[in-house]
């Protein structure tokens, strides 16, 4: 499949640069044609306006007349008389002799090109009225072979700098096309990995549940006190498929920005020690020691509910992670710029190998170390309401002395 796409964006932005460049070439050439002619054009008109007064009566350059210097010495004047016969003209018109039909012009007033073997001419004619002559047309002619020569190099370059631009674009659009593919095959790869793990996630208790249900069947007549077990596991497993759909469901509107923050000014230490004494009493209960360090009164602008959901989440890691005796601290501090969460705990640590990880979907960590149950959705929800609030988290853990997660949110 990314092949294929592959393929059709080199092709695209093959297409898309060979039209850019062939434009920009038609351009270049277009602007050096006109202004080559309308140089000439400017040279031929101009020597038809001064023809009445100058051009018939005396060529001879004459030092005090700028005007006369300043016209272009290449243009050639021909008068044709009514009857189309070449008449006396100013410059000896030698290359006319030889076929004068070739170098005759149908239409007044009009530039046209005139093509021989030899060159090609720009020309144009006028009538004009001439004493002792009567009526002429008086037709001004200039040689533009050069800038033909010049056009058709220019063309040659061109066509030479398009078709090395095609080359390059093609293996360019190829290399830019499998650049911009690699964060797509990753995001492809990530989305078909979380499609599997929850798939997998989700069979599992699905299956224990269909299990105990057959069973119940199959004793039709016993009591609930009898298959008090069965019921027991099938209620768990349908608590933690509830919980795995649930957390599913966030992370799949937060990848596609379905949820939305509602941030409200609330009292950060009320928070903590509304969550602290809630799990004070279960923690007592496993014989661990829940500590808070948040005397001071902390107002946070934030969305109260996923703050107290990332508290809970990182409450329950710890937890979950640490054994009878050990200690939880739940901390916070504000700064002139920041508001920083802590919770700590002496737990048996993460090793360096899986830190990276810890926020991954479906990623749990060894749990040879750990008896601690869980769907490994939690921390990739609390990294996302974390980032959600601009905020930053720092992971530092070591092998037997504990973790902390440090979070710190900009005011």
């Amino acid at each position: 499949m990314f092949q294929r796409t592959h393929n059709s964006l080199t092709l695209l932005n093959s297409i898309v640069f060979i039209i850019l460049l062939t434009l920009l070439g038609t351009l270049v050439y277009s602007y050096t044609r006109i202004s080559l002619y309308h140089a000439a054009d400017h040279s031929i008109n101009e020597e038809l306006r001064h023809f009445p007064e100058k051009g018939h009566r005396e060529h001879r350059p004459d030092p005090d007349d700028r005007d006369f210097m300043a016209r272009d010495s290449r243009v050639t004047i021909l008068i044709w008389n009514k009857n189309h016969e070449l008449l006396d003209t100013p410059r000896p018109p030698f290359f006319v002799f030889d076929n004068e039909d070739r170098y005759r012009q149908k239409k007044m007033n009009k530039l046209e090109f005139i093509h021989t073997d030899e060159a090609t001419y720009r020309t144009k004619s006028i009538k004009e009225k001439l004493p002792l002559v009567g009526t002429v047309t008086v037709q001004a002619i200039r040689n533009v072979k050069t800038e033909e020569e010049l056009l058709h190099k220019l063309l040659l370059v061109i066509i030479a700098g398009c078709l090395f631009g095609a080359v390059c674009a093609i293996g360019g659009g190829y290399f830019l096309a499998g650049r911009a593919l690699i964060p797509i095959k990753k995001a492809w790869d990530k989305q078909q990995k979380f499609v599997s793990d929850a798939s997998h996630e989700l069979r599992t208790p699905l299956s224990v549940i269909q299990a105990k249900t057959d069973l119940l069947f199959r004793s039709p007549s016993a009591t609930i006190e009898d298959k008090s077990m069965d019921i027991s596991a099938i209620s768990k497993e349908s608590r933690r498929l509830s919980k795995l759909v649930s957390q599913l469901l966030l992370l799949a509107r937060s990848d596609s920005n379905q949820v939305e923050l509602k941030k409200q000014s609330f009292q950060l230490d009320q928070l903590l020690q509304e969550i602290a004494d809630h799990y004070e009493e279960i923690a007592s209960y496993q014989g661990k020691n829940i500590s808070l360090n948040a005397s001071l009164p902390i107002t946070f602008s934030a969305d109260r509910e996923r703050i107290h959901q990332l508290l809970v989440i990182l409450l329950d890691n710890a937890m979950k992670h640490t054994g009878q005796g050990d200690q939880i601290l739940l901390s916070a501090k504000e700064a002139a710029s920041s508001i920083e969460l802590m919770v700590k705990d002496n737990g048996p640590g993460i090793a360096e190998s899986e830190r990276e990880r810890i926020f991954d979907r479906f990623y749990q960590s060894d749990k040879a170390r750990t008896d601690a149950e869980g769907l490994g959705l939690g921390l990739s929800i609390a990294q996302w309401i974390i980032e959600k609030h601009n905020g930053k988290v720092k992971v530092e853990s070591e092998l037997g002395n504990g973790t902390a997660f440090t979070i710190t949110f900009p005011k």
